[in-house]
């Protein structure tokens, strides 16, 4: 199967797996509640933290339908995330993908609502994987829960605040993009693993593979802030420009080449794994990306 075609695959049964979730839910009184949570979850998006979970269950020798309740809970905290940044008390962002941000549609108290709901079925999400060894799932919501709280995201997220007084040196920022960005990454890939009973070496690689990766797409993202348009990202770009970022730490010259650094020591970590044809080459395509 070609890279486009897999990739198709992985993202065409995320959709229908992201659009079935509420399916039972829509007649509810607190429907409002059910259609601010769509309206930005199935808002599409790359679907990457997903890919990643299908794609290491599969390296692991799993089926990687397996994955599919971690692929979805990752992306459920993800989507949570991307609604409250928008929010006027975060970055008040007036669009998202191309359309209105969440806020801007339902109304704050409405956003913040969904992204709570977002957050916590997550994790009644994720209970609902049958994984290969079924002691593995504390693991997992354990490993789930510390990506995206006070460790994980929204600990960079706080970081990211904090900083926006000063300039920061390059361990800060390291320190701030390895959670805000490269936490729920490594959830993705380190759940794909356990999703596929992996070994321990694997895991370890798994996570090695998300660190790396992490860094160059946050460092691109940031990139393309100053290089990118409205109408290729699908949001006001220019944003950042007074945020420590890596562009405003490095340059776009020195940003360009880290990015290559940070993919290749990401893909080194893969010899743990065979058939690493795809995800070596998903990994390179975001060096390139414009969107």
């Amino acid at each position: 199967m070609s890279h486009d075609a897999q990739t198709r695959e992985y993202r065409e049964y995320i959709e229908s797996y992201l659009k079935n979730l509420y399916g039972e839910f829509r007649d509810q009184p607190q429907k409002p509640l059910y259609q601010a949570m769509e309206y930005s979850l199935l808002a599409g998006g790359k679907r990457l933290r997903p890919i990643f979970a299908f794609e290491f269950c599969r390296l692991c020798g799993g089926d990687w339908h397996t994955a599919a309740p971690f692929a979805a809970a990752v992306e459920m905290i993800h989507t949570y995330s991307l609604i409250h940044d928008d929010l006027p008390c975060m970055d008040n962002d007036d669009y998202r993908r191309g359309r209105l941000t969440n806020h801007k549609v339902f109304g704050e108290g409405m956003a913040v609502l969904a992204g709570d709901a977002l957050l916590t079925d997550a994790f009644m999400v994720a209970a609902k994987a049958r994984l290969p060894k079924p002691e593995d799932m504390a693991t997992a919501v354990g490993i789930l829960a510390e990506c995206a709280g006070s460790l994980g995201m929204v600990g960079g997220q706080v970081l990211d605040i904090m900083s926006q007084e000063r300039e920061l040196s390059e361990q800060e920022v390291l320190a701030i993009q390895s959670r805000k960005t490269g936490a729920l990454i490594s959830a993705a890939c380190s759940l794909g693993v356990i999703a596929g009973g992996g070994t321990e070496a694997q895991f370890d690689a798994a996570c090695q593979f998300a660190a790396g990766l992490g860094l160059a797409f946050q460092i691109r993202d940031d990139m393309l802030d100053v290089i990118g348009t409205q109408a290729e990202l699908g949001k006001a770009t220019g944003v950042d420009a007074e945020k420590n970022t890596f562009v405003r730490l490095y340059g776009l010259e020195r940003c360009e080449e880290l990015v290559q650094k940070y993919t290749d020591y990401a893909i080194s970590a893969l010899s743990a794994f065979e058939n690493t044809e795809y995800i070596t080459a998903l990994a390179k395509s975001l060096t390139d990306r414009r969107v």
